[in-house]
């Protein structure tokens, strides 16, 4: 597939003398090494441009007693950065794109969804467990694990374990699991550890026959004012191709199914050539109940009763004039697709029970 760069139309406007860019991010240390990352890139590719970065909390890392799927707010980890957004404190945020909705608030885009790093969760072993892995930890050992999605996999998976709600960021959960014999083990997303420099830390990585992994899980986002169309045009630059498909794909089937933290749904995509595969699914809160098909399109003819995108045309949230509009149109059918599969095998009853059972614990 060739990739389609384009360079701002108004860089000129981005040069000029004292014009500064402000990035909102959240104030976590991985949140922070996250962010450089995005200023690193731009940095590069605008030398003249001045970055400041804007730290803040958000309500998903001040609550940190009770479970992400209890808490019912949408935008747990992204409303604050968004205020300052439309507040013009800030010209574009960095997110973690597996925490954003699929469906923004108005007048807001993802400008850039850059090249993701490995979207598969990772085991990471209390010291004591060295050597082990899921399979060979004794029976009834605690595993933890923020996310609905995980534990109902991974009890469907290993039936021998206990899986327990564990809060906070990575330095948090991780000082959590050495330091105290609560856990003999948790779960995170392997992308999270190596940017943190901790790949050592992952004992095991989870197969998408183990555990399939979260929408957008490893890829990074930049969000912006829709009407900016000098950052929109600066920060398009950053889009890596196979990526934003991808995550079209994923974030239209999560959308498709109304999914969020607080129901068990997962995904897995690949590109293949010129074939986008996408694998769904949905599962019941004990993973007792599954339905999980995969499908594939085309990415090389356009869709023929596909109007060609324009300028600012969103999909699923995601800005991105740089590629192609008949490959967006065909992953954003894909998701859509194969949702449409699942909802008529019974998904929707699935996934009603699993917010009911949720809301009810």
């Amino acid at each position: 597939m060739s990739r389609h760069d384009a360079q701002p139309e108004n860089q000129e406007d981005l040069k000029m003398p004292g014009r500064v860019i402000r990035v909102g991010t959240r104030k976590s240390q991985l949140a922070r090494i996250q962010t450089d990352s995005v200023v690193e890139k731009l940095q590069a590719l605008y030398p003249d441009l001045q970055m400041e970065i804007v730290a803040m909390s958000t309500t998903g890392d001040k609550i940190l007693d009770t479970a992400l799927s209890k808490i019912g707010e949408k935008s747990l980890f992204t409303k604050e950065l968004e205020n300052a957004l439309e507040r013009n404190e800030v010209d574009l945020v960095v997110h973690s794109l597996k925490d954003l909705p699929t469906t923004l608030p108005v007048g807001f885009t993802i400008g850039a969804v850059l090249k993701r790093e490995n979207p598969q969760d990772a085991v990471v072993l209390h010291p004591k467990n060295t050597g082990k892995s899921l399979d060979s930890l004794p029976e009834k050992s605690v595993v933890g694990t923020s996310s609905l999605r995980r534990a109902a996999q991974l009890r469907k998976r290993f039936p021998h374990l206990t899986f327990k709600d564990i809060r906070g960021n990575l330095n948090t959960r991780l000082k959590k699991l050495d330091e105290k014999e609560d856990f003999s083990a948790i779960i995170l997303a392997a992308a999270g550890l190596q940017r943190m420099g901790w790949q050592e830390r992952i004992s095991q990585l989870l197969e998408p026959e183990d555990c399939l992994y979260a929408v957008g899980q490893g890829a990074l986002a930049v969000e912006v004012r829709a009407c900016d169309r000098d950052i929109l045009d600066m920060v398009a630059a950053m889009h890596d191709h196979e990526t934003v498909l991808r995550c079209i794909a994923e974030r239209a089937f999560m959308k498709r199914l109304e999914g969020g933290c607080s129901v068990p749904v997962a995904v897995h995509t690949q590109v293949k050539e010129t074939q986008l595969y996408l694998t769904g699914a949905v599962y019941s809160l004990d993973g007792s109940e599954c339905l999980k098909e995969t499908m594939q399109a085309n990415l090389e003819s356009p869709l023929q009763d596909q109007d060609v995108a324009s300028d600012g045309v969103q999909r699923v949230g995601i800005t991105a004039w740089t590629i192609p509009a008949s490959q967006q149109a065909a992953a954003e059918k894909l998701g859509v697709d194969l949702a449409d599969l699942l909802l008529s095998r019974g998904a929707k009853e699935i996934l009603t029970v699993a917010r009911q059972l949720n809301d009810a614990n």
